[in-house]
């Protein structure tokens, strides 16, 4: 009795030990850094690949999931393509990494367009009724609802490349009951593009500074994430000063 005791007690503390090592090693900033969700292990199994994948999903087809890492993931999904392809052991020898990557993280962007559309075409006007929250911004809503009936169907393509904008442009398509079939060609069109630019970019500009100039780009990823952001934002923070400007011109016209 007492060996079972003392097996309970070093069990417990062995529990207790890898708990506070977890603890020192995670910081909740990592949630933002896309390399966090690539090289995530469960039990010493890596599950980076179904992560992107579900990440992907979230932020294409979920309100919540705008504040995810989209456009960054995917760059450095073609860098670490070959690692996040390794638990896929059903896939016949002699396959293409980069290309199997692609084209899963196109196919989840395709569903999680569909998943918005139902949403918006379900519960999407109950979004306008709905306050602001951590996980919701109700300008957003507004934003890619202009975006949307300013660009009409194309719209849908040009919102893979812009934060945010991608979360809500499906559910917009839903609220208004855009046609299924012309919203399919749209979807699947856009995710295609925006998977397999963004993630071969990543891959052959990897392998392109590593040959030319022996730069490793898994060494420099803050860097990376920084100026993709900073891309990708540009966008939307120039359409918010126009914005801007255009209500403080309105307002001082009034007066």
């Amino acid at each position: 009795m007492k060996i079972i005791i003392d097996l309970l007690e070093k069990l417990k503390l062995n529990v207790v030990l890898q708990a506070q090592e977890i603890d020192k090693e995670f910081t909740w900033t990592q949630l933002f850094n896309p390399e966090f969700y690539i090289n995530l292990e469960l039990g010493g199994v890596p599950i980076g690949i179904y992560m992107v994948l579900f990440i992907v999903f979230a932020e294409t087809g979920l309100f919540i999931g705008f504040f995810l890492p989209g456009d960054s993931l995917l760059f450095l999904s073609g860098i670490y393509c070959e690692a996040l392809a390794q638990p896929l052991t059903f896939l016949p020898q002699g396959y293409s990494p980069v290309f199997v990557i692609a084209t899963l993280i196109a196919l989840s962007g395709i569903i999680g367009n569909i998943f918005g559309y139902w949403f918006g075409s379900v519960y999407g006007k109950n979004l306008y009724q709905k306050e602001d929250g951590f996980f919701f911004k109700k300008k957003y809503l507004y934003h890619s609802e202009s975006f949307f009936q300013k660009h009409g169907g194309i719209a849908i393509v040009f919102a893979r490349f812009l934060p945010i904008v991608r979360t809500f442009v499906p559910i917009i398509a839903g609220i208004v009951h855009m046609k299924k079939s012309k919203f399919m060609l749209y979807n699947i069109l856009s995710s295609i593009l925006w998977s397999f630019i963004l993630v071969y970019a990543g891959h052959y500009l990897y392998g392109l500074f590593l040959e030319k100039f022996d730069i490793d780009l898994k060494h420099h990823i803050e860097k990376i994430i920084l100026i993709l952001v900073a891309v990708t934002t540009f966008p939307l923070v120039m359409k918010a000063i126009k914005a801007r400007k255009l209500g403080n011109a309105d307002g001082s016209g009034d007066a």
